[in-house]
């Protein structure tokens, strides 16, 4: 598909159950953040018709920590599509502190598309891809 990738984000801001021993971003709750920018993206954008007919799995992630995230700091979460194959999207992540600008996490993950009814992978059509797409 020709076109842009739409760029989803949000803000959130660290809370202590975030945390890890060190009092840091627990590199756990990253992978959280990652699927759920994803969900979300894909909850607010898709028709519910699309909604109920599929699904997505995550079969890869890849991610790159970059900086650490502490207590109380605004993070702007940004996700967008990538690659694609006839069954599988690939998926960008990027966590970004909102005060300094930089870049805490990096990601890449490969999702797959199935079917609700036989809970097999299903080919992405036209139409799906336009909910990725401005």
């Amino acid at each position: 598909m020709s076109g842009t990738p739409e760029i989803f984000e949000k803000t959130i801001t660290v809370i202590a159950s975030d945390l890890d021993e060190l009092n840091h971003v627990n590199n756990v709750q990253y992978v959280q953040w990652i699927q759920d920018i994803a969900k979300e993206h894909w909850e607010k954008r898709a028709s519910e018709e699309i909604l109920g007919a599929y699904f997505w799995v995550v079969i890869r992630h890849e991610i790159d920590y970059k900086q650490q995230g502490f207590l109380d700091d605004e993070l702007i979460i940004q996700t967008f599509v990538g690659e694609l194959t006839h069954v599988t999207s690939q998926r960008l992540v990027n966590i970004v502190n909102k005060k300094t600008n930089k870049v805490l996490v990096k990601a890449k993950s490969t999702w797959c598309l199935m079917d609700y009814k036989n809970k097999k992978p299903v080919k992405i059509s036209q139409e799906m891809l336009r909910v990725f797409y401005n």
